[in-house]
């Protein structure tokens, strides 16, 4: 195949260059977004609703209009999705992103109006490949194809309309994308839409095994599961026996720290793999990694999304106010609240973000809203987790490939504790130990953690148990979820309910090998 590379980078160098014009002076760029996308859809029902004719400020918006979680605007949606125009947006929508809302399990439904596909997910996609290739001068990306994995139009909605689609968001954009887009991608259409995992696996496999693969987009933990299996069919050691032109990963969905082992060895020795990690979600697209050698991603100022900040740290209050992009501090935990050309206004989309930097604002995914474990005062979050998981397995050699942890309340004769579900794919030497480990660098990561784990008054060791092979899948199944996709087991649970239903789960399991190893 030609190099397309040399004739597209003109293109993506255009996109790099204007970047400098709004990431360093994000004020001026989020306020101008605001007043647009206010003048916009002043004539919906929801600008008539809260006169975004009359709003000339931030300030005056954001006393205006509410924050608005899902439930409050959902019957808005649902009168979209049934053919109403001019609600929360211009015009008739009729796409929507179904997310299964990995905090509570429920379905949620996310307009994708043709504004918010080009301005903010088509041009956030294009904004990954040109940092990528401005930061790698001899790429030959385009000298092959992109094995992107993507969801389907499975539906947990009874009926629709005529013409109305509802699914996961991949879905959409691969439907939707620029036909030309299929000349350097893989697989085709009716593969990358099929509804079931079970068929579509192999397929993927097959449709990729004899491509000349440069690039690969997805998430790493169901991506692991490709790659292997793609090494496994050509009777291959590393991944690059299959695709020696492979060179990049652009990953996201979940933190890539507890399965970069588990890469490293399947790239084969003598070749560099780049890992770009970007934070795109069924509400936008927000932010990029633009350098390679900074971790965290660049928020994308001007992309559709008018940005909000809402303090949620260890330390702050239930009510602290939410404030806009030029006012957060560097170091500190946010609720992310999105503004977007999708119809959502002040929309909080659960998840938390860390603020890397100010200038330019750059941020690190913290982990959702509700998946945190603070039933003893501990302030565990996500990010905590990562830092541990990824500690341990490198120290002991082992490799996780999913888990979930939630509390177990004090008893008699127990105090409370935190109990892990593990699914590894390399199992450690030692069980307890792992725990051990687990609990001491947890200790190192949470200062919160720590003190509660001191002497042993508060808090227990916390457990961990062996989750059987395909014992998340059979949770997210029974849960609305679907396999594939973003779809994903929540990492922290604030309560009991998901480790207990593991627990369950796990007993009645019929394979001969016990389901679960506690330690304590």
């Amino acid at each position: 195949m030609i190099d397309f590379t040399p004739i597209v980078r003109p293109f993506f160098n255009r996109r790099v260059a204007a970047s400098q014009r709004w990431r360093y002076d994000i004020e001026t760029v989020q306020k101008s977004l605001l007043n647009r996308l206010l003048k916009r859809a002043a004539s919906t029902e929801w600008g008539r609703l809260h006169d975004f004719s009359s709003i000339s400020s931030y300030i005056s918006f954001s006393e205006r209009v509410p924050v608005s979680p899902y439930p409050s605007v959902k019957p808005l949606i649902m009168r979209m999705i049934a053919g109403e125009k001019d609600i929360l947006w211009p015009g008739v929508t009729r796409w929507y992103a179904q997310s299964s809302g990995t905090s509570d399990g429920r379905s949620k439904f996310i307009p994708i109006t043709d504004d918010s596909l080009r301005i903010n997910h088509y041009a956030g996609g294009a904004e990954v490949v040109a940092h990528y290739l401005a930061s790698n001068p001899a790429s030959r990306l385009f000298s092959g194809k992109n094995l992107i994995l993507g969801g389907s139009f499975a539906s947990t909605l009874d009926s629709l309309p005529p013409g109305v689609h509802v699914g996961d968001l991949s879905a959409t954009l691969i439907r939707r994308i620029n036909p030309l887009a299929n000349l350097v991608r893989v697989p085709d259409r009716k593969i990358a839409l099929m509804p079931d995992w079970n068929l579509k696996l192999p397929a993927l496999v097959e449709a990729s095994l004899r491509a000349d693969i440069t690039g690969i987009s997805g998430v790493p933990s169901w991506f692991l599961t490709v790659l292997k299996k793609v090494v496994e069919r050509a009777g291959a050691t590393y991944i690059h026996d299959v695709w020696p032109n492979l060179e990049v990963f652009f990953h996201g969905g979940i933190s890539f720290g507890p399965y970069r082992e588990q890469y490293r060895q399947l790239t084969a020795p003598g070749h560099t793999m780049h890992y770009v990690n970007n934070y795109n979600a069924s509400e936008g697209f927000f932010a990029v990694q633009d350098n390679p050698d900074i971790d965290a991603m660049l928020l994308l100022a001007d992309h559709g999304i008018f940005y909000e900040f809402r303090p949620a740290g260890p330390h702050s209050p239930a009510d602290a106010r939410p404030v806009p992009a030029w006012e957060v501090a560097e170091g500190e935990i946010y609720e992310l609240i999105i503004t977007a050309t999708n119809g959502l206004w002040r929309y909080p989309v659960g998840d938390t973000v860390k603020i890397e930097s100010v200038s330019p604002l750059r941020i690190s995914v913290a982990g959702r809203t509700k998946a945190y474990i603070n039933a003893f005062g501990e302030e565990l979050m996500v990010h905590n987790a990562e830092a541990a998981i990824e500690r341990v397995c490198r120290m002991m050699g082992c490799e996780v490939a999913d888990y979930t942890a939630g509390p177990v309340y004090a008893d008699t004769g127990h105090r409370g504790r935190h109990h892990w579900w593990v699914e590894f794919n390399v199992m450690p030497e030692s069980v307890d130990r792992f725990a051990r480990e687990l609990d001491r660098a947890l200790c190192d990561v949470n200062s919160d953690y720590a003190a509660k784990r001191s002497g042993g008054i508060f808090l227990d060791p916390l457990t961990v148990s062996v989750a059987p092979h395909g014992l998340f899948n059979r949770w997210l199944s029974r849960n609305g979820g679907r396999l594939g996709g973003q779809r994903k087991i929540p990492r922290l649970s604030p309560t009991p309910q998901i480790i207990d239903e593991l627990s369950v789960m796990a007993a009645s399991d019929s394979c001969s090998e016990p389901p679960s190893i506690h330690t304590c």
